[in-house]
């Protein structure tokens, strides 16, 4: 069975942000993906989990994060968000599929949108410097999550489920 990924579905303009910066820093023979926001990395594809993702991203509102600086990786850089809802609705998710989780997923949710990785340390470290020099807290928005199969590198985009707000009932892709 093929991991399934859920992502944060960010405005478009924040993930254009976050994706130009991930296309110029990510070494390009390893950037299989765009910008994203993990929320679980290894779901089991089941009916049951995909109707209880439906009920849980229509009855929450949209979300409002605040990104709130730069991480380093060692290898690369990150972006860290704070969003307290986003917290809460995550650990209601984890309670939800706690059996299905691997260990990884039944950790607190540490929300980050990696813009560089597998790089040697001083290059990570001068695009860190780089970009904290010029650091000003601002704010993304997220109306709903995407569901992702993982494909030994690159990922396919399943499904997504808007939230409650947003328009439409979850899309299929």
């Amino acid at each position: 069975m093929v991991p399934l990924i859920l992502t944060l579905h960010l405005d478009e303009a924040s993930f254009q942000y976050f994706n130009q910066l991930r296309k110029a820093h990510f070494p390009p023979e390893r950037n299989f993906i765009a910008a994203h926001l993990t929320l679980f990395h290894h779901l089991p594809d089941t009916p049951e989990l995909r109707q209880q993702l439906a009920g849980a991203a229509g009855t929450q509102q949209p979300l409002q994060l605040e990104v709130t600086g730069l991480r380093s990786l060692g290898g690369g850089v990150a972006f860290r968000l704070h969003c307290p809802p986003l917290q809460a609705w995550h650990r209601q998710l984890q309670q939800q599929w706690f059996d299905l989780l691997t260990p990884q997923d039944r950790q607190p949710l540490q929300p980050h949108i990696t813009v560089q990785n597998k790089v040697m340390p001083p290059a990570a470290r001068q695009l860190l410097q780089q970009l904290e020099a010029g650091f000003t807290p601002f704010h993304v928005q997220a109306a709903g999550v995407q569901l992702w199969a993982y494909m030994g590198g690159p990922w396919q985009l399943l499904q997504d489920y808007p939230f409650a707000s947003s328009s439409g009932q979850a899309a299929a892709v």
